[in-house]
C-alpha cells in the first residue's frame, strides 16, 4: 500500500440569466496497492458519508477501476473550509496498517503559477555555466520546484538548489528543452519552459557540380563550374559563409557568384558560381564558416579545382569478390575508388531489405573499406558500395557489388534424444541436417563414447542413421553423430539406456488410513509406471522413506511378480506412521539393467477438520474410535441428537443402570465405543445420526471403472427395556438425498455384543449412516463398535476375511533406535 496522494480541483461555471457564481470542489485520493485499496473521508473528525451531508457527495469516477475515491463539494459553504483526511486501507492484509493523507481546505487554496527569471531561447558557447531560475508567484498550499528536461533526465552534472537549475561547464549534448513545474496538489500543475541553445559548428562537406546546364561528368575550360559547401550550424540564423581563393578573400562578381541559399529551406550551404571557365580559375578554394556570436572555431573547407580535378571511378579488387569467411570471423570488404578528389563510399544490401550490420540503412565510409567484426550467417549476400556528392563530384553516383559468403557448420536435429529400450531388442538413431554452408562437402562420423562406429559422406540424402540391432549391456551410452564441413561440426547426442521410467503417484489416494491406534497412522501409497514396456521387465521397487526434515532414508525392497500394465495401479500399505509426522517416500524401479529413474513425493498425517472431505479407502478401513477424531465419522446437523464417545471407564457415575454396555467389544473397560444417551431431555422416536467419512472405492484401473464387492461389519449392542431401533444407511457419492437402508434391528438383543455383517457392492463413493432411534423410556442405551470394510464378500465364519492379493506379506514392527522411535515395516502389497 503506497502512501495516498490528495489532489484537489475546482470548477467555476456561471448560470445563464443569473448573476451569481457556483463554486464546486473536488478532493481526489489515490493510491496504489495490491490488493485493491478501501477509501473514507473525514472532515477533522467527522466521518464522511454519501448521503450524510446535502453538501458532499462521494463517488468513483467512471474511468477508473476501484473503490470511492472522490470527495464532491457542491457551492462551497463556509463550514466547507476544514481539513480532510483520506484514509486507505487493504483492510490489514499481510498486516499493512491503514495509511492517511490530509488536506486544509481554506478561502486562500489556489493552483500554482510561477514565472522564469531567464531568456527563451538561452544561446550559450560550449564550456559556458548556466543557470536557470524559476519562482512562484501564486499558490496555496505553498508549491514545490522540480526541474526536468523535455528529451532525457538531467545532465549529471547539474545541481539543483530549489527553483534554481545550474548547469556547469555545458556541452553540446546538454542543449534542449528545461521545465520548471509547480505542484502543490490543487488543480494542474504549473509549467513554463526554455530552451537551451548551444553554439555549434559540425561536419562541413563539399561537393563540385561540373556543368549545371550541360550534365557533363567533367571540368573543361570555357564551361561553368559549381562548388558548393555545406556546414551544420546551431543556431543556423548565425551562420556566415567567407569564400577564399588561393588565400585571398573572394567577392562575387559576374564572373564569381557567391550565393547562400535561404536558410529556411536548405540552412548551412553556401555555392561558387565560375562562370566561363579559364585555366587562371585553377587553383584552390576555401570556404570558411563561422558564427557570428563567436567564441566557437571556424570551420575552413579547400577544393582544389585543376586539370587533375577528375570525378571518381569505382573498381572492386579481382580478389575481394567473392569474400568467403566463417561465422564469429572479421571480415573487410573493399571496394577501390580513384579520381581527384575522392568522395565518401555508401555501403548498403543490395540482394536484401535490411539494414546494415550495424543497423543503419547505409553505412558511410571515408577509405572505401567495410569492415563487420563477428560475422553471422545472416551477413550472407551481396553488398553495394557507391560513391556519394559528399566531398567529390556532384555527378551521377558510381558502384559496385561485392558477394560475401558465409560458411557456418551444420545445424542438425536432434541436438539430444534419449531412448530406452530393453536388452536384446534393437533401436535406430537417425541425424538429419537442417541447413550447412557448404553442403557439397558433407560427411559424417558415428561414436559409441571414444569409439568410432562408422563414417561416409552425404550425396542427396539430408540424413543419416545408424542402428544397434540387439542391445546389450555393452551397447548403452551415449551415441554422438559428427555432421562435418569446412566450417566445422554439428552434432546429434542420443542417449540410449534400459533406466525404467520413473513412476507417477496417484494422488487421488485417499488420506491418511486410520488406524484404532493413538500414536500411529497408515498409508496407502498408490502409482501407476510410466511406459512399464519400454525397457525390461521390473523386477522390483526400491522404496525409501524419511522423516521430514531428516538425513537419512530408510530403504527396502518390494517384489514385483509378473508383469506391469501401462496404467495398472499398484498399492503398498506404509504402516507404523508416527503422527503428525509427514514423510518423504521415494520410489525407484528395477530391472536387469539396474535402477531406473526415482520419484519422490510427501505424505501427510491430516487431523480431522469439518471443513474439508476426507477419502478413507474402503477395503482398508477399520475402527474402534479409539482415537480423538473418531476415524473421521461426524455428527449429522438433521437429526435430534448427537452419538456419544465413550468407554466404561470415563462414564459418568450417575449413568443408567440396566443399559448400555459393561466393555467395549473386546471386553477392554478402557476402551472407547460410540452410544446414544437416552435419558432426559430424550423423547421417543428422536433420532440421532453418526456419518462415517466418505469412502472412495479405488479402481484398478485408475482410468477405468470397477465394482468392487466389500464386506462390511460392526458390533452393536442394544440391551434394555426400553431399546428402540437401530438403521445403517447407504449413502452413494453425488445421491446426497437418497439413502437406501442396508440393515436394521430393534428391542432388546441382551447384556452382549453382536456382530453384523452386509454384502456392499457401490458403484462409486459411498458413506455409511448408523441412526439410533430412541424408545419408549430411559433404558434405551444402543452401542457400536469396531467398524470395518473389507474387500471382498463377508466369508460365512465368524472372522471377517481379507481378500487382498498380496504381491508381498511382511510383519508390523517398531524398529528401535536408541533414543528415537523410527519406522517402517510392509502390511501388505497389492496391485
Amino acid at each position: 500500500l503506497d502512501d495516498p496522494i490528495v489532489t484537489v480541483h475546482q470548477s467555476i461555471g456561471e448560470a445563464k440569466e443569473q448573476f451569481y457564481y457556483e463554486k464546486t470542489v473536488f478532493l481526489r485520493c489515490v493510491a496504489n496497492s495490491n490488493p485493491p485499496v478501501r477509501y473514507s473521508w473525514r472532515r477533522g473528525q467527522e466521518v464522511l458519508l454519501q448521503g450524510s451531508d446535502k453538501g458532499v457527495e462521494i463517488y468513483e469516477p467512471f474511468f477508473t477501476q476501484g473503490e470511492t475515491k472522490i470527495l464532491k463539494l457542491k457551492n462551497l459553504r463556509p463550514q466547507d473550509y476544514a481539513n480532510y483526511s483520506c484514509i486507505a486501507s487493504v483492510r490489514n492484509v499481510c498486516s499493512i496498517p491503514d495509511k492517511m493523507v490530509s488536506f486544509r481546505l481554506s478561502n486562500k487554496t489556489a493552483s500554482p503559477s510561477i514565472k522564469l527569471l531567464v531568456d527563451d531561447p538561452i544561446v550559450v558557447n560550449p564550456g559556458e555555466a548556466i543557470t536557470l531560475v524559476c519562482v512562484t508567484t501564486g499558490g496555496e498550499p505553498a508549491p514545490s520546484l522540480t526541474w526536468v528536461r523535455s528529451a532525457g533526465v538531467l545532465p549529471d552534472k547539474t545541481v539543483l538548489n530549489g527553483g534554481t537549475l545550474t548547469i556547469p561547464a555545458i556541452t553540446s549534448e546538454d542543449s534542449g528543452t528545461y521545465s520548471c513545474i509547480a505542484n502543490n496538489n490543487v488543480g494542474n500543475p504549473a509549467k513554463k519552459s526554455t530552451n537551451i541553445i548551444v553554439r555549434a559548428l559540425k561536419k562541413g562537406r563539399f561537393w563540385i557540380t561540373p556543368d549545371p546546364y550541360h550534365k557533363d561528368d567533367n571540368i573543361q575550360i570555357g564551361r561553368e563550374v559549381k562548388i558548393s559547401c555545406q556546414v551544420e550550424a546551431i543556431p543556423s540564423e548565425e551562420l556566415t559563409f567567407s569564400w577564399f581563393k588561393n588565400g585571398r578573400p573572394l567577392r562575387s562578381s559576374e564572373r564569381m557568384v557567391i550565393t547562400q541559399t535561404d536558410p529556411d529551406v536548405s540552412p548551412g550551404t553556401t555555392n561558387l558560381d565560375i562562370i566561363d571557365l579559364k585555366f587562371t580559375d585553377f587553383g584552390t578554394y576555401t570556404c570558411v564558416a563561422s558564427l557570428k556570436g563567436g567564441g566557437i572555431s571556424d570551420i575552413s573547407i579547400d577544393v582544389n579545382i585543376s586539370s587533375s580535378t577528375v570525378p571518381p571511378n569505382l573498381t572492386v579488387p579481382q580478389e575481394k569478390s567473392p569474400l568467403v569467411t566463417r561465422e564469429g570471423d572479421t571480415i573487410e570488404l573493399q571496394c577501390q575508388v580513384t579520381g581527384k578528389p575522392k568522395p565518401i563510399i555508401l555501403w548498403s544490401r543490395a540482394d536484401k531489405e535490411v539494414a546494415m550490420p550495424d543497423g543503419a540503412p547505409q553505412t558511410e565510409s571515408y577509405d572505401g573499406i567495410l569492415r563487420i567484426v563477428n560475422v553471422s550467417r545472416e551477413m550472407t549476400g551481396t553488398y553495394r558500395c557507391q560513391t556519394s556528392q559528399y566531398n567529390g563530384f556532384n555527378v551521377k553516383p558510381r558502384e559496385a557489388l561485392v558477394q560475401l559468403i558465409v560458411q557456418y557448420p551444420p545445424a542438425v536435429e536432434p541436438a539430444f534424444l534419449e531412448l530406452r529400450q530393453g536388452q536384446g531388442r534393437s533401436v535406430t538413431m537417425s541425424c538429419r541436417v537442417l541447413r550447412a554452408y557448404p553442403t557439397r562437402v558433407l560427411s559424417y562420423e558415428w561414436r559409441l563414447g571414444g569409439k568410432l562406429l562408422r563414417t561416409g559422406h552425404f550425396d542427396l540424402q539430408d540424413s543419416t542413421e545408424f542402428t544397434v540391432s540387439s542391445l546389450s549391456r555393452d551397447s548403452y551410452g551415449v551415441y554422438n553423430c559428427n555432421i562435418i564441413n569446412e566450417a566445422g561440426a554439428g552434432r546429434c547426442s542420443f542417449l540410449v539406456t534400459g533406466k525404467a521410467y520413473a513412476p507417477e503417484f496417484y494422488y487421488d489416494t485417499y488420506n491418511p488410513l486410520w488406524q484404532n491406534r493413538p500414536r500411529v497412522y497408515s498409508y496407502s501409497l498408490q502409482w501407476t509406471q510410466m511406459n512399464p514396456n519400454a525397457v525390461d521387465r521390473i523386477l522390483a521397487y526400491r522404496l525409501g522413506i524419511r522423516q521430514a526434515g531428516q538425513q537419512r532414508w530408510w530403504e527396502q525392497e518390494i517384489t514385483v511378480n509378473g508383469n506391469i500394465q501401462k496404467g495398472e495401479l499398484i498399492t503398498y500399505n506404509l504402516t507404523e506412521l508416527i503422527k503428525p509426522e509427514a514423510y518423504e517416500v521415494r520410489l525407484t524401479p528395477i530391472t536387469r539393467f539396474g535402477e531406473g529413474d526415482s520419484t519422490i513425493r510427501v505424505i501427510k498425517y491430516s487431523a480431522l477438520s469439518a471443513k474439508f472431505p476426507f477419502f478413507v479407502p474402503a477395503g482398508e478401513f477399520h475402527c474402534g474410535f479409539e482415537d480423538g477424531n473418531i476415524c473421521l465419522f461426524t455428527q449429522d446437523d438433521t437429526d435430534n441428537f448427537d452419538w456419544t464417545k465413550q468407554s466404561t471407564a470415563t462414564r459418568d457415575t450417575k449413568y443408567t443402570p440396566n443399559t448400555g454396555p459393561n466393555a467395549d467389544r473386546t471386553g477392554s473397560k478402557e476402551g472407547f465405543y460410540m452410544y446414544i444417551e437416552t435419558s432426559r431431555p430424550r423423547l421417543e422416536g428422536e433420532k440421532a445420526r453418526l456419518v462415517s467419512p466418505v469412502f472412495s472405492v479405488a479402481p484398478k484401473n485408475p482410468y477405468g471403472a470397477t465394482n468392487t464387492a466389500y464386506c462390511f461389519s460392526f458390533y452393536y449392542h442394544m440391551y434394555g427395556q426400553h431399546i428402540g431401533s437401530l438403521n445403517v444407511y447407504l449413502r452413494l457419492k453425488g445421491q446426497t438425498t437418497i439413502e437406501n437402508p442396508l440393515w436394521s434391528s430393534s428391542g432388546n438383543k441382551g447384556q452382549h455384543w453382536n456382530q453384523a455383517r452386509v454384502n456392499i457392492n457401490p458403484p462409486t463413493s459411498f458413506q455409511l449412516i448408523f441412526e439410533g432411534i430412541r424408545g419408549p423410556g430411559i433404558e434405551g442405551d444402543i452401542a457400536i463398535d469396531d467398524v470395518s470394510i473389507v474387500e471382498g464378500e463377508c466369508m460365512k465364519s465368524d472372522q471377517p476375511a481379507n481378500n487382498l492379493r498380496s504381491g508381498a506379506v511382511g510383519t508390523s514392527a517398531h524398529i528401535r533406535l536408541l533414543p528415537l522411535l523410527i519406522l517402517m515395516s510392509v502390511l501388505s502389497h497389492q496391485r
